[in-house]
């Protein structure tokens, strides 16, 4: 069968997901290593992701703010495991004037700054400091805000969406009294990512605790969400940090409490980043390019007139402009459906299979004879062929497809993570007993998925033997998913009683 793309996803799928983002216009490079410009559809899409998570973070009772994109670099050398953590990642800011030397530009010597600038890499410090500012009592926590920023961290191998010397994302930061209160918090913005990814983005995800060494530096612990792509490779698609009294005793973020006693505030932090488009391309693409889940699709209905320089377009563009009015008054998972008219002057077929690379949820073609009998030609993009191979395009009455728009939506979500929740679900073996067993499983297939795992939690020297032999096999440690069932054996790395499941696989 031909396809849309030059490439397919068993033929290569590091191209394949290249050419979907080219095919789809998605973004394209930028002239600056590592950096990429996000073209209108890759960005309506990250609007959609922000909105729509938006909604929730702001439902759980957090403000938004916005933190400067330059951080002096004494707020890090405060905190060393957290700068250790990031110190090779970091852009470095040292003069604020450029001047003319031998016919270029140079930064001028008379124009060193005082102290180094870090741009951000992430907030904690920045943020901190300013939590020493606004905490003084008991009476001031919590102090809950998010940010929606760019950042930047000096990738030395880079990948479009998923690893980029700058990206999107938002960061939650958040300040309590207590323990229980700072970690309640961070399972409960786990819990607002799992449902997001699950439920808006069609992207199943597992929950859990990450294993020590891959902890965010300065946490006391990280929780995750992970993603599995089609090739079996883990994504991390959003985290959740416990951080205690890391950044606050770094920061002297301090309070009276109600008995007139000095404490350290207890904070957390959390986010997820344009590394979620990553994600839904590898989840939901297919050899034609993108699916979009409708919930984040810029466009959910896309409608092309098939126009041929006649008189009959007006009439077909009339027709065609009803039918996208009548869609606009609908609501689809409690908001406006959103429906284009594509009145650009370029072939219908062009136009069609433009669309069906974007990954628009549904594509409606109208003709002549579709004006005429009151029909319209669907294409849904999750059941792109019929099983003949021929594109399956359904002619159906124009009043019908409108009542049924909002369920015909609804079914593209539902469909498109049923069909990754499948994957997820038959793609990890829980049954594997010894490290032998380990090593061939991941050596026996080109997609071997994941592997859920007796583990003992090892720290220190026998934590970097384990990590070292994993990094060996090219392998990693996921995290200890929530509500796994209980360990009953020897871990299968130290030989030791298992205390808890660890998952483990190939990653991004």
């Amino acid at each position: 069968m031909k396809h849309a793309l030059s490439v397919t996803r068993e033929q290569d799928f590091a191209a394949w997901y290249q050419a979907v983002i080219s095919e789809a216009d998605m973004a394209e490079e930028s002239g600056v290593r590592g950096c990429m410009v996000i073209r209108p559809w890759g960005y309506g899409i990250w609007e959609r992701i922000q909105k729509l998570l938006d909604d929730r973070i702001k439902a759980t009772g957090h403000e938004n703010c916005y933190f400067p994109l330059f951080i002096p670099l004494s707020y890090f050398e405060k905190e060393a495991e957290h700068v250790d953590g990031f110190a090779k990642e970091m852009a470095v800011v040292t003069h604020h004037r450029l001047i003319q030397k031998d016919g270029r530009l140079v930064p001028d010597p008379e124009a060193k700054l005082e102290e180094p600038l870090v741009v951000r890499p992430t907030s904690e410090t920045v943020i901190g400091a300013a939590f020493s500012r606004w905490v003084q009592s008991w009476r001031d926590l919590p102090v809950l805000i998010n940010q929606w920023a760019n950042v930047v961290r000096w990738e030395m191998r880079t990948r479009m969406f998923l690893r980029t010397a700058e990206f999107l994302w938002q960061e939650g930061h958040t300040a309590h009294a207590t323990v229980d209160e700072a970690m309640d918090e961070t399972l409960k913005m786990l819990e607002v990512y799992r449902s997001f990814a699950e439920e808006c983005i069609a992207l199943p995800v597992v929950a859990g605790e990450k294993p020590e060494n891959e902890r965010f530096p300065g946490a006391v612990a990280t929780y995750s969400i992970e993603a599995m792509m089609q090739d079996g490779k883990a994504l991390q698609a959003g985290t959740s940090h416990f951080l205690g009294t890391t950044f606050s005793s770094a920061q002297n973020i301090r309070f009276q409490n109600a008995e007139g006693q000095q404490e350290l505030a207890q904070t957390t932090s959390w986010g997820v980043s344009t590394r979620m488009i990553g994600g839904l391309i590898m989840v939901h693409g297919d050899d034609d390019g993108l699916r979009v889940p409708p919930r984040v699709a810029p466009y959910q209905i896309v409608v092309v007139p098939m126009l041929r320089d006649t008189e009959e377009d007006q009439a077909i563009l009339d027709y065609c402009g009803e039918l996208v009015a009548s869609l606009n008054e609908l609501d689809a998972f409690r908001e406006p459906v959103r429906a284009l008219l594509d009145r650009r002057p370029a072939k219908a077929a062009t136009k069609r299979w433009g669309w069906v690379k974007k990954g628009a949820p549904i594509v409606i073609e109208v003709g002549g004879r579709d004006v005429a009998g009151g029909n319209v030609s669907v294409i849904r993009r999750d059941r792109l062929y019929r099983e003949d191979g021929k594109l399956d395009s359904q002619i159906v009455a124009k009043g019908d497809f409108v009542s049924g728009a909002v369920a015909m939506l609804e079914d593209v979500q539902t469909t498109l993570f049923a069909e990754a929740k499948a994957r997820l679900d038959g793609n990890i073996d829980a049954s594997i007993g010894d490290i032998d067993a380990l090593k061939a499983h991941f050596k026996a297939s080109a997609k071997p998925g994941w592997a859920l795992v007796q583990w003992s939690k090892p720290s220190g020297e026998a934590l970097d033997r384990v990590v070292q032999w994993l990094k060996g096999e090219k392998l990693t440690l996921r995290n200890v998913p929530l509500g796994a069932a209980e360990a009953d054996g020897a871990c299968i790395f130290t030989g030791e009683k298992a205390v808890e499941r660890v998952l483990v696989g190939r990653s991004y």
